[in-house]
């Protein structure tokens, strides 16, 4: 899971370099669609 997430942020953050900012436009989704699999990254990262 911990490989799994740094390519995401490391995808991320390529895109980023780009004239398209892309972090508030995932961040947006996440907060309208609330996907199970971020709720459950975000347990993961709490319960330790």
């Amino acid at each position: 899971m911990r490989i799994l997430s740094f390519f995401a942020l490391l995808t991320i953050a390529l895109i980023e370099i780009g004239p398209v900012p892309i972090t508030p436009f995932v961040l947006i989704w996440v907060v309208l669609f609330r996907p199970a699999w971020f709720y459950e990254w975000v347990q993961k990262i709490y319960r330790r």
